[in-house]
């Protein structure tokens, strides 16, 4: 069964840091392109961040740039989301999500994605 668990969630003061992973089973990540969402209460779910299957290509939403990094250990089938400076915008469920990809692209449009971990809470206080 195909599937990705998200963890490392929890919650910091404003200005901390966290480390989100995204581990999958069930398949290699190797020709998947992951995306990163979030959805805080009351507002819609949005993509933030995403990593081609290769690494080699990364994108940002401008909320986040500059203070969260994705990267990605194809070898241990799991990609990262190093997030620093928070702050209490930033408080939402984070969500990974892969798409199989033949060029090496990504995108943050959420109904490009196929698969879905269920999800962890991020909370950050002022």
């Amino acid at each position: 069964q195909m599937q990705l668990v998200e963890s490392g969630g929890g919650s910091v003061q404003s200005g901390g840091s966290l480390r989100l992973s995204c581990a999958a089973s069930g398949f290699t990540l190797d020709y998947y392109a992951i995306g990163w969402f979030r959805q805080a209460p009351g507002k819609e779910r949005e993509g933030f961040s995403c990593i081609s299957k290769s690494g080699g290509g990364t994108n940002y939403a401008d909320s986040v740039k500059g203070r969260f990094t994705i990267s990605r250990d194809n070898a241990k089938n799991t990609v990262y989301l190093q997030m620093n400076s928070l702050q209490p915008e930033d408080t939402a469920v984070y969500y990974c999500a892969a798409v199989p990809r033949v060029i090496d692209l990504c995108g943050l449009s959420q109904g490009s994605y196929n698969y879905w971990g269920q999800g962890t809470q991020v909370t950050v206080s002022s």
